[in-house]
């Protein structure tokens, strides 16, 4: 057992995939799940954490590291169109879609561009802010890890045929602690049972591994991955994928003279990714064929490159979808006409002037909003808008107050997406229930599914125990300067 004293606390950030306040509060109340349950009791808990948009795990994580959202750090989903290249960029959304836009492009996107290329350098991860301030980090299983030291990842020898590195050997900038899988590992001999990344138990054991020779830095962030795939074909209310980490989180905890200890010498978080939708189970009537409804016009093929006559590209994210109209003499209008006939379609905006419009196929009229305006919202951020309010289920005051319903921080998180990378680019949302599907795309017929602006994605438990701080907003982009803040302040004493 560890039993050490120190002067600061380390911060460690566990994030569970897919991890949601409803099955997480009923894993505790049926005895499931005692290690969170006890910091829970012994810490602060908020319910309703606002995630990024799309709610897919690179901008997601990406939001959380570097607090900004899509139009600053500039990845705009696991599956988009980069204008300038005029190339899909694909960073794992299921084997046959991967598969035909070709494994080697989608393994060195995620690997390598990611990080290197993608992450715009105009925003900071919280490990190069530390760095900075020459305090050292941990990043064990985050595919988003860009810090200030060079680490070499390898691929096994199996897959070198797959990146774009002589031996598939290269070397990234990352945290002074790093864990990646097979990729880079702390414990020479762990061998992880999943080749992209470790599994639950991997992952616990590389931080076990951390606390137990005593090189636990200052802030160490977890992913926990493996719930997503079971939520996707159990539904969002599966609670095994609670218990089972639970079970990891509890040996951690008993690596400490008692749990109080724990809480003692560390802060401990625990954070949810995105929450799931429960699916529908009838093909025609749940799943939006976006190339059915766009069908008149020449829709850019994944397995090839964007030809000059292709006049569309659609760029699906479960839940909700890029379209990119790539011939000018095309007006958006056309599009966004044939996209409200369908009703299942809540949201359709796209950039007009310098607003951003916002139409639906489940209801009238148009919005147009823009920031920095007389409409003060939750979050103390600036509007001005103009037209049905209820088209993103806006709630607004006679004394021009602003809060959401359906979409948290919707304003915010929707100019996001749609300043995040160039091109003309039509966002649209599934409502409840359905999800888009394009060429090879899967879908999670009878499951559940993520990606979308609507709540059911959008908020996700916060677990916070060993500090009585909590973050300004409940949002992912007050994260960073929250632990930041919680870290540098230590060392002001």
């Amino acid at each position: 057992m560890v039993q050490h004293t120190q002067l600061k606390k380390p911060v460690i950030l566990l994030n569970i995939d897919s991890l949601m306040s409803e099955p997480l509060e009923q894993a505790i109340q049926i005895g499931r799940a005692p290690a969170l349950q006890f910091l829970m009791e012994n810490g602060n808990y908020i319910s309703n954490m606002v995630s990024s948009f799309p709610t897919m795990s690179v901008t997601i994580d990406s939001s959380l590291l570097t607090g900004t959202y899509a139009d600053k750090h500039h990845i705009p989903g696991l599956n988009w169109f980069d204008a300038s290249e005029k190339e899909i960029i694909n960073y794992g959304t299921g084997f046959r879609e991967t598969f035909r836009l070709g494994m080697r492009r989608s393994i060195h996107n995620m690997l390598y561009r990611l990080n290197n290329e993608h992450l715009s350098n105009k925003v900071t991860t919280i490990y190069e802010d530390l760095a900075e301030a020459g305090i050292p980090s941990a990043s064990i299983n985050s595919f988003v890890y860009r810090g200030n030291t060079p680490r070499k990842l390898r691929v096994p020898r199996l897959l070198s045929t797959l990146t774009h590195f002589e031996d598939g050997e290269w070397t990234s900038d990352a945290t002074s602690i790093f864990s990646l899988g097979t990729f880079s590992k702390l414990r020479s001999w762990g061998f992880p049972t999943q080749v992209a990344a470790g599994n639950y138990k991997y992952t616990a054991r590389e931080l076990r591994h951390l606390i137990r020779k005593k090189k636990l830095p200052e802030f160490t962030f977890c992913i926990f991955q493996d719930m997503d795939t079971r939520v996707h074909f159990r539904g969002p209310m599966d609670i095994k994928g609670i218990a089972k980490i639970d079970r990891e989180i509890q040996k951690i905890l008993n690596m400490y003279p008692s749990w109080e200890e724990a809480l003692n010498q560390n802060i401990w978080m625990v954070l949810g990714d995105n929450g799931h939708a429960p699916m529908g189970s009838k093909y025609r009537k749940f799943i939006i064929d976006l190339r059915k409804i766009l069908k008149k016009n020449r829709i850019a093929r994944i397995q090839r490159h964007v030809h000059k006559k292709d006049q569309l590209v659609i760029c699906v994210n479960q839940r909700m979808a890029y379209i990119y109209v790539l011939d000018k003499k095309l007006p958006l209008s056309t599009i966004t006409e044939r996209l409200k006939k369908d009703k299942r379609i809540d949201i359709i905006a796209w950039k007009k002037e310098n607003a951003i419009h916002v139409e639906s196929g489940m209801r009238k009229g148009s919005l147009e909003y823009r920031p920095n305006g007389e409409y003060t919202d939750d979050y103390k951020q600036t509007w001005s808008i103009d037209g049905e309010c209820e088209l993103l289920d806006l709630n607004v005051t006679n004394d021009r107050k602003l809060s959401y319903g359906d979409y948290p921080d919707g304003l915010a998180r929707l100019y996001s997406v749609l300043h995040s990378h160039s091109g003309r680019i039509i966002v649209v949302n599934a409502k409840p229930g359905c999800e888009f599907k394009a060429q090879s795309t899967p879908f999670h017929l009878g499951g559940a599914a993520h990606g979308s602006l609507h709540k059911q994605e959008s908020l996700v438990p916060l677990v916070i125990a060993g500090t009585s701080l909590k973050p300004e907003f409940p949002r992912f982009v007050d994260m960073k300067e929250y632990i930041l803040q919680l870290i540098l302040d230590q060392h002001k004493d």
